[in-house]
C-alpha cells in the first residue's frame, strides 16, 4: 500500500537495532543495565493515584473540553503563578496528551510549508520529526561543547532568515543536562525582538535543577517574550506520571485556541479523570518532588564522575533532568567503530550496558545515559564500561 510521502520523510528511530538487540540478551538470560531510560524510576506517588480513584468513582469519566477541563487549567495558571512568576488565565492555557502532543499542536498551530524551525543540538529526538510532519524545515544549530552545549545569542542571530518561524528552547535539556542562567535566557530573549520568531519552550524539568541553579522561564523575562513563546510543560517527569499521558501549554489566546482546534479532530484531549488528578498534583505537598530530585542530583554527580574517569570519555556536568550526555568520540578508533550506534551496539555486546546513541539526538560522537535508574545499577554499568574502555 502506497504511504504518504509526508510519512516517509520520517527517520527511523537511531536506537531501534540496539533496542531489539537488548531485548534479544535478556530473552537469553543475560543481565543487562539499562541506561536508555527516559522516565523516572520511582513510581507515581501513592497520593496522586487516589486522586485518579477518587475521580472516577465520582464519575469524572465523560468528555471533557477540546482545550481541557476548566479546574485543570485553573490549577496549571496557579502554578505558574506559583513557581515561575507568569500570570495566566484558564484561556491561555490547553491540557494536552503529554507534552509531546502539545508541541505537535504548537508546530500544527505555527507551521506553514517551508517555514524554518531553529532545532539547537543535542535535541529531543522527536523535535525534527515533528517539524518535518507539519511542513516544517529543521535547522539544526549546534552548541558548543566547551559551553555546555549552550548557544550564544550571536549564533541565534545569525541562524535567523526570513523564513525562521520557530526557535526552541529546552532548558534543563534532554539530553544535555545543562540549564541555561537566567542572565543566558534574557539574552537570547533579546534576539528574537522585533521578529516573527515563535519560542517553544520545553521546561518539562523546570523542578529537576540541581544545586540550586538559577532558572528563568523564558516567558518571565518581559513581556515581549511572553508574547511569543509557547511554554511547554508536563506532570509526567515531575510527579512520575509518563504513563498517565497528561501535559499541557500555555501561550497566547490565539495560539491556544488554535492548537484546541487541532486537538478537537485529533486525540479530543487525555482522559478526563486524568486532568482532575493532574490539578489535584498541582495543588498537593510538593516534598516527593524534592525527594526525587535529591536522589536524581546525587546520581548525576557520581555518574559524571565516574564517566569522566574512562579512557576516551568526556562528560559535561548535569546541572538539571537526570541524563548524562557524553563524547566517546575519542575511542571509536580503538574500538573499531565509526558512530554512536556502533559504539552503543558493541558497548551492549560486549558489557551488556545499554545507552542511547547521540546520533538520536544530532549529534554522532555522544551517547546519553540516563541516571533515573538505582545508584547500584549505575555503579554496575560503570564498573563493566571501565573494565570495556578502560581508566585514563
Amino acid at each position: 500500500m502506497p504511504l504518504s510521502q509526508r510519512v516517509q520523510a520520517l527517520a527511523e528511530s537511531a536506537t531501534i537495532a540496539v533496542s531489539t538487540k537488548a531485548a534479544e540478551l535478556k530473552r537469553a538470560g543475560h543481565d543487562i543495565v539499562a541506561f536508555g531510560a527516559g522516565e523516572p524510576d520511582f513510581d507515581t506517588p501513592p497520593h496522586i493515584k487516589a486522586f485518579a480513584h477518587a475521580h472516577i468513582d465520582a464519575g469524572k469519566t465523560k468528555y471533557a473540553p477540546a482545550a481541557g477541563v476548566i479546574e485543570a487549567r485553573q490549577a496549571v495558571c496557579e502554578k505558574f503563578s506559583r513557581e515561575n512568576g507568569l500570570s495566566f488565565e484558564p484561556k491561555n492555557i490547553i491540557i494536552t496528551c503529554g507534552a509531546k502532543e502539545a508541541i505537535y499542536l504548537a508546530f500544527a498551530a505555527l507551521l506553514d510549508p517551508g517555514d524554518e524551525v531553529i532545532l539547537p543540538v543535542p535535541y529531543w529526538v522527536s523535535f525534527p520529526e515533528q517539524v518535518k510532519i507539519n511542513g516544517g524545515i529543521v535547522k539544526p544549530l549546534l552548541g558548543d561543547e566547551s559551553n555546555s552545549f549552550k548557544l550564544r545569542p550571536e549564533q541565534i542571530r545569525e541562524a535567523l532568515t526570513p523564513r525562521t518561524r520557530a526557535f526552541v528552547l529546552n532548558s534543563p535539556s534532554n539530553p544535555g543536562g545543562f540549564t541555561y542562567t537566567p542572565d543566558e535566557t534574557r539574552a537570547i530573549a533579546s534576539v528574537f525582538r522585533g521578529t516573527r520568531v515563535t519560542v517553544l519552550a520545553d521546561e518539562l524539568y523546570d523542578r529537576l535543577r540541581f544545586d540550586g541553579v538559577d532558572y528563568l522561564s523564558f516567558a518571565a523575562v518581559d513581556d515581549d517574550a511572553r508574547n511569543r513563546t509557547i511554554t511547554i510543560n508536563s506532570p509526567a517527569k515531575t510527579y512520575a506520571m509518563t504513563g498517565w499521558r497528561v501535559g499541557y501549554a500555555a501561550a497566547a489566546p490565539e495560539i491556544i485556541a488554535a492548537m484546541s482546534r487541532v486537538q478537537s479532530h485529533t486525540t479530543s484531549g487525555p482522559c478526563t479523570f486524568n486532568q482532575y488528578s493532574m490539578a489535584d498534583a498541582l495543588r498537593a505537598d510538593q516534598s516527593g518532588v524534592d525527594e526525587m530530585r535529591r536522589a536524581y542530583q546525587q546520581r548525576g554527580r557520581h555518574m559524571h564522575a565516574r564517566l569522566n574517569t574512562l579512557r576516551g570519555v568526556a562528560c559535561v556536568q548535569p546541572t538539571g533532568a537526570y541524563y548524562c550526555f557524553a563524547n566517546v568520540r575519542a575511542t571509536y578508533a580503538a574500538l573499531g567503530v565509526t558512530g554512536s550506534v556502533e559504539f552503543s551496539r558493541l558497548v551492549l555486546e560486549k558489557a551488556h550496558v545499554a545507552l542511547v546513541p547521540g546520533i538520536a539526538f544530532g549529534s554522532d560522537d555522544h551517547v546519553r545515559l540516563s541516571f533515573a535508574t538505582s545508584m547500584e545499577q549505575i555503579d554496575k554499568g560503570l564498573d563493566r564500561l571501565e573494565k570495556l574502555l578502560g581508566r585514563k
